[in-house]
C-alpha cells in the first residue's frame, strides 16, 4: 500500500482528511501513483497534472524520503521506502514570490 499526502486544498477537493492509501499493481513510479490517485479521486484530475500533457502543475512539487522528485522522469522507480509504505509520497504546494 502506498501512502500519499496531499496539500490542504487538494484534500478538501478529494474530501479526505489525512493520507490517501493506494494499491499499486506493478512498478511504483510517480506516474503509477498519480494514475491510481486520479482513478480513486477523479475530482483531482487536472489539478496535479495537466489534462493533456500529464506534466506536473507548476506550483506543485513531489517529495519522498527527503528528496525532491519533481524533476525526475515520471516512470522512474520511487524509493523502496515509498513502495513498501514505510514513507509517504508527498505532493507539496510550492511557494512563489519575492
Amino acid at each position: 500500500m502506498i501512502r500519499v499526502e496531499l496539500p490542504a486544498h487538494l484534500r478538501t477537493l478529494a474530501k479526505v482528511s489525512g493520507e490517501v492509501a493506494l494499491d499499486i499493481v506493478g512498478p511504483v513510479t510517480t506516474k503509477s501513483v498519480l494514475d491510481a490517485l486520479e482513478a480513486k479521486h477523479p475530482e483531482l484530475r487536472g489539478t496535479i497534472r495537466d489534462h493533456g500533457t500529464l506534466k506536473r502543475r507548476a506550483f506543485l512539487r513531489f517529495f519522498a524520503c527527503e528528496r525532491d522528485l519533481s524533476l525526475e522522469p515520471p516512470d522512474a522507480p520511487l524509493p523502496e521506502a515509498v513502495a513498501s509504505g514505510r514513507e509517504p509520497f508527498l505532493v507539496v504546494g510550492a511557494i512563489a514570490g519575492g
